[in-house]
């Protein structure tokens, strides 16, 4: 799959292409439908798919301060979006001169001469250029002046998540952020991940015979609830069992929120620098503050039977 930043990173000899735009945060399951319709709509077409998308967020630059949680940092979005067989992702820097521009400019300069495109996919409620002037309608009648057709796609996909409430990325925010992590699985269609690089901390894990990798988590990261978690860790490709912990270890009065993940079984882990990810695959107790070290001990090993448990049942 090739990436670009900007238009100019397009290969002049690029040819036809059925296009779809969007932030795409989390690549969820209503999102997987619009990117498999783009990539089997260019198939039929003979053209190539583009998944078109943003950075920053488009709120952090027209309300400042606004950026939602991030349910994917920008690369893990393109790794997802590969996997389901696009042809290219094209990342538009989003600026605040970009964001005044008109929804006719935007379909000429991307649509048209950028990506000559041939169809564009999208859901019922996409909206695009100064003020989310364009929607849909506006879209089909610039494609019908442009030579491209418009497919619009029923994006209701739906399940126990939210009370049947329709996926999407602001219900996958809600339930990370209530440590539904079984929820957002079922939205994401894979369990919630968060990434960063692992820094030194009290290294209080590693006295307690539990040592820790104590994530610092990329910027805006939709981190869940306060609370230990079963789930993974990944680094330099190896996925291995974790018991996770996030909040602020009251128990020794910290006050630093943090996601730490331990290892199971590991022994002599040196992660420190590694760039890392921690998938979350079930909710097992809220944060307490335990009265005695003895006691935190023996419910964290309560915590790693049950992470083990749970992690080796799921595979």
């Amino acid at each position: 799959m090739q990436r670009w930043r900007g238009l100019e990173e397009i290969p002049g000899d690029w040819g036809r292409s059925v296009v779809t735009i969007g932030s795409f945060d989390g690549v969820h399951r209503g999102h997987q439908l619009i990117v498999e319709r783009v990539v089997a709509r260019a198939r039929e077409l003979g053209a190539k798919s583009v998944v078109v998308t943003f950075d920053p967020h488009p709120s952090e630059v027209v309300r400042p301060g606004s950026h939602p949680a991030l349910l994917a940092p920008q690369p893990r979005r393109a790794e997802l979006i590969e996997g389901l067989g696009v042809d290219a992702v094209l990342v538009l820097p989003f600026t605040l001169e970009f964001s005044q521009e008109s929804p006719e400019f935007f379909v000429r300069s991307v649509l048209v001469d950028a990506l000559r495109a041939k169809a564009v996919v999208e859901g019922p409620n996409f909206r695009f250029g100064h003020r989310a002037a364009g929607n849909v309608a506006l879209l089909a009648e610039l494609g019908r002046a442009d030579d491209f057709e418009v497919e619009v796609l029923d994006l209701q996909v739906s399940g126990a998540a939210g009370d049947g409430e329709a996926f999407s990325s602001s219900l996958c925010r809600r339930l990370v952020a209530s440590g539904d992590m079984a929820g957002a699985a079922e939205v994401l269609g894979r369990p919630h991940r968060v990434e960063g690089v692992v820094v030194r901390g009290a290294q209080r894990g590693r006295e307690l015979g539990y040592p820790t990798a104590n994530v610092e988590t990329v910027p805006h990261s939709a981190v869940p609830a306060d609370g230990v978690y079963a789930g993974w860790l990944t680094a330099d490709g190896e996925r291995m069992p974790a018991a996770i912990s996030v909040g602020t270890n009251p128990t020794f009065d910290g006050t630093a929120r943090t996601v730490e993940a331990y290892a199971i079984d590991r022994v002599g882990l040196d992660l420190y620098g590694m760039h890392v990810a921690v998938d979350f695959l079930a909710y097992l107790r809220g944060m307490e503050k335990f009265d005695s070290i003895e006691a935190l001990l023996e419910r964290m090993a309560d915590d790693v039977k049950q992470s083990r448990e749970l992690t080796d049942t799921a595979g």
